[in-house]
């Protein structure tokens, strides 16, 4: 099924956006409206150091949420984070090693999950199977099978979902998408999503290591490969590693490749090549490509993906990320702060109108996480970013990923929800979990 955006849906709520930016808490508070507490959603957070601090800050601007739970593999991390939440709010939240246990609280409506992407299978279908509400962190899930079983989870469960890919609650971005909907650029047959990561420096290696004092190691681990911990696999740097994620391509690429399938009214390629390596950084302890760049081919039209670290001049004017759609009549370029549209010409004539450079005024994160609230609260909304469609984009960026990992391009059937006359990428399909984990059926 292709599901489609127009821009009210685009903006249901009156959603929009910004960078997600770790703003004070207190901040957070500062809200004129008062909710009785009967009509308050009460929240838990498991994992609560990076993204998952984030979307809760965002979630309390908002007056109707309370935040009663966190959870987190790291001791430390979870007493700061709980000694903050307490100051400020004047209530101490009830603080989880296992977050089996945190769903066992009845008090607790919605949870957010902000772990590692190879945990986010099972925590979410554990979740709604919980009866629980639930944020989840982008990307859906670290293979097409883990998107697939919590897709089902949620049709079994009717639980409301919303991923973090909070640029669909843009305004900016909901604009420049209703504008290549109308039109606006003549027929599409190129798009282009890039971001280059200036910022990242080389990631020397080190050796293995006793885990630090007060981490449950072996739960973070999970369903993932039993491995002796090295800190270059764990806090943030796990993005890294194919374990645990699939590298910038399913990180930064499924925020703005989603902005591309939106654009296009797509669904799944029918053909992916992709190619990259340790070319910044020869020697690194990452996994994953530093420099990577994927075609996909949808028939009439490409999407192409490509990212590179180190280097923060990108196309289009040296910007480091954003999404650009060639028309025939024009191309339109945006990203997280801006777009504009610069028309073809012929006999010296524009053949579309020009669009200068307009501004994003809102912020994404604050009401994507807004939308959330409210679709728990009025449960005929559809989020703005539905698990369904979430899962569609990570399987996309998966397919890129596939494409490298077996060095050759791959076919995709979408009929039969595999890759053609492929046992490599099939193979790839589906993540083998250690013992006891099991990959929800």
């Amino acid at each position: 099924m292709t599901v489609s955006f127009d821009r009210r849906t685009l903006l249901a709520g009156g959603l929009a956006a910004s960078a997600a930016t770790l703003a004070p808490l207190g901040q957070a508070f500062a809200q004129p409206r008062r909710v009785s507490a009967n009509d308050k959603v009460q929240v838990g957070v498991i994992g609560c150091k990076g993204m998952g601090w984030a979307d809760l800050t965002a979630m309390l601007k908002g007056a109707d949420v309370t935040p009663v739970a966190l959870c987190d593999v790291d001791v430390g991390v979870l007493a700061a984070r709980g000694a903050e939440l307490q100051k400020v709010t004047g209530r101490a939240p009830r603080l989880y090693g296992d977050y089996r246990r945190m769903l066992d609280d009845k008090n607790v409506d919605a949870v957010i999950i902000a772990t590692p992407d190879h945990w986010h299978a099972l925590q979410l279908t554990d979740a709604m199977s919980a009866g629980k509400d639930v944020y989840c962190e982008k990307p859906l899930g670290n293979s097409i099978a883990e998107c697939r079983a919590m897709v089902a989870a949620r049709q079994r469960h009717n639980r409301v979902v919303q991923v973090g890919q909070w640029q669909r609650s843009n305004r900016h971005w909901a604009d420049a998408v209703a504008h290549v909907h109308a039109g606006g650029i003549g027929r599409v047959r190129k798009v282009k999503a890039w971001a280059y990561m200036g910022w990242m420096k080389r990631i020397a290696p080190q050796p293995d290591q006793a885990a630090p004092e007060g981490v449950d190691y072996d739960r973070w681990l999970g369903p993932a490969p039993q491995r002796e911990f090295n800190p270059n696999r764990f806090h943030f740097t796990w993005r890294w590693y194919w374990d645990y994620a699939g590298g910038l391509m399913t990180d930064w690429g499924v925020h703005l490749i989603d902005i591309a399938l939106l654009g296009m009214k797509a669904q799944a390629p029918n053909a992916i090549s992709s190619l990259g390596g340790d070319y910044a950084y020869p020697g690194s302890a990452m996994e994953t490509p530093d420099t990577q760049t994927a075609l996909f081919d949808f028939g009439d039209y490409s999407i192409e993906w490509e990212h590179a670290v180190g280097i923060s001049n990108g196309p289009y004017g040296g910007h480091d990320h954003g999404v650009a759609f060639v028309g025939e009549t024009g191309t339109l370029v945006v990203d997280r702060s801006k777009w504009w549209v610069t028309p073809e010409t012929s006999d010296g004539k524009p053949l579309t109108r020009e669009i200068p450079v307009t501004k994003a005024s809102d912020s994404g994160l604050d009401r994507h996480t807004a939308d959330f609230i409210a679709c728990v609260k009025d449960r005929s909304r559809t989020p703005a970013c539905p698990i369904e469609s979430a899962a569609n984009t990570a399987i996309v960026c998966q397919m890129g990923n596939v494409a490298l990992r077996t060095g050759r391009k791959v076919h995709w059937d979408a009929a039969a929800g595999r890759f053609k006359d492929d046992a490599e990428a099939n193979a790839l399909i589906t993540p083998r979990y250690r013992t006891p984990y099991r990959l929800p059926a």
